[in-house]
């Protein structure tokens, strides 16, 4: 779990040490990825993928593609954040995932427990006013701060239609799915933009490898083994210590101080995520007293 949260806090450094487009940034994370877990699942996962291309598989085919849109829009917003705002501003407001998936659930006709309503509005209130605080700072961190937020929608988004998919798809394709079309809209979106893809020094190439290694194969895999011994709830919240985890490498990496202004309200946002995932958590127990359902857990960047 220590070595998860490691890999998962380096990302918004590594991301705002990088010195290229944060957009190719993210789409030469997915397309190494992508290269790496292809192999695996043409070789075990063959059969898999062609009923995802017909009869009643091409149902949670549409999810794993839905869910690379969404995870391509997690990406389009949240990382240019880590670029325009502090490390320890972007890392908070993108943990604000859960949040937004109690209200897609709300929107889906389930009840959300009190406690989860609780949570949502210390969790709005911490972001009130650590955005506030950078309204006296710059436009451009504002600006990094609401990219975070809509990155947070976005990850809710994308583990909605990554629960539907996982519930009879393998990790394997799934993911390779998923990451495959999130490399391929993140290509298009660089190339109608314009978006420098090579000529990076190799600092830069090495921030990116560093991203594949550590949060998206890594951080994301080590959480995923742990789910074995630990509950979902307990990792959920163990996932927030990226917040601090980056904001400290940042720090002594990149000699980033998070400003003093900003500081309550991330504090505050993070307990309110906390309160929402525990709410959460007890109203599944008590509507599964037999076995608890799979929670979702904030999307490790």
């Amino acid at each position: 779990m220590a070595l998860a949260v490691a890999a998962v806090s380096s990302s918004a450094p590594l991301i705002a040490y990088a010195a290229a487009p944060a957009l190719a940034v993210a789409f030469w994370r997915n397309t190494i990825s992508v290269g790496l877990l292809s192999p695996v699942t043409l070789l075990r996962r063959r059969a898999e993928l062609r009923t995802l291309t017909r009869g009643a598989g091409r149902r949670e085919g549409w999810f794993c593609v839905l869910s690379g849109v969404a995870l391509a829009a997690h990406f389009a917003t949240w990382m240019p954040s880590a670029q325009l705002t502090t490390v320890a501003a972007a890392t908070a407001l993108g943990a604000t995932q859960p949040v937004w998936q109690g209200l897609i659930a709300l929107g889906q006709g389930r009840r959300l427990p009190t406690l989860a309503w609780v949570g949502i509005g210390v969790a709005v209130a911490g972001a009130v006013l650590a955005t506030g605080a950078d309204f006296g700072h710059s436009g451009r961190a504002v600006t990094g701060d609401l990219l975070a937020v809509v990155g947070g929608i976005a990850a809710a988004i994308y583990t909605a239609f990554g629960e539907r998919a996982r519930a009879t798809i393998s990790t394997t394709a799934y993911t390779t799915i998923c990451y495959g079309v999130c490399a391929a809209l993140l290509l298009v979106v660089c190339l109608v933009g314009g978006v420098q893809l090579t000529g990076f020094p190799g600092t830069t190439w090495l921030a990116v490898l560093g991203l594949v290694a550590g949060a998206q194969l890594l951080g994301h895999s080590m959480f995923n083994y742990a789910l074995q011994r630990f509950s979902a709830t307990t990792i959920s919240v163990l996932i927030l210590l990226e917040a601090p985890g980056a904001a400290l490498i940042a720090w002594v990496w990149l000699g980033q101080l998070p400003r003093t202004a900003a500081l309550p309200g991330l504090a505050l946002l993070l307990v309110g995520v906390m309160i929402v995932v525990i709410g959460g958590a007890r109203a599944s127990r008590r509507a599964e007293p037999v076995g608890v359902p799979p929670e979702v857990a904030p999307l490790a960047d």
